[in-house]
């Protein structure tokens, strides 16, 4: 299965260097279909041109981000300079906390290719 992931431009300048390597995500039914071995692609926004092919290497579910964000760097997550309040706060404007409640959060893990 291939997935695409729409990505702001410093997130996926991140992603392109090799240093951001797990995506969060509501594990709504779109994301509870992904498996390990899965092919992600990502696309730069705003123009949804240049790509980054990555690998699903894992896959982690959490009731909640906050609690995913316990396993894992900021780094790893979002952007460098950034506090993990700060990604949670980001994750607000995307998903609502009754999507939360309902759904849980997706932690995927991945290498480019």
């Amino acid at each position: 299965m291939e997935m695409i992931v729409h990505l702001d431009s410093e997130i996926f300048d991140v992603v392109n260097k090799g240093i951001k390597c797990v995506e969060g995500r509501l594990n709504d039914e779109k994301r509870r279909k992904l498996h390990v071995g899965d092919k992600l692609i990502f696309l730069k926004r705003p123009d949804d041109i240049d790509k980054i092919e990555a690998i699903v290497e894992g896959l982690s579910y959490y009731n909640s981000f906050k609690d995913m964000v316990k396993d894992y760097t900021i780094e790893e997550l979002y952007l460098s300079g950034y506090s993990k309040e700060d990604y949670l706060n980001i994750l607000k404007r995307f998903y609502s906390c009754d999507e939360e409640k309902q759904y849980g959060a997706a932690a995927i893990k991945f290498r480019k290719i």
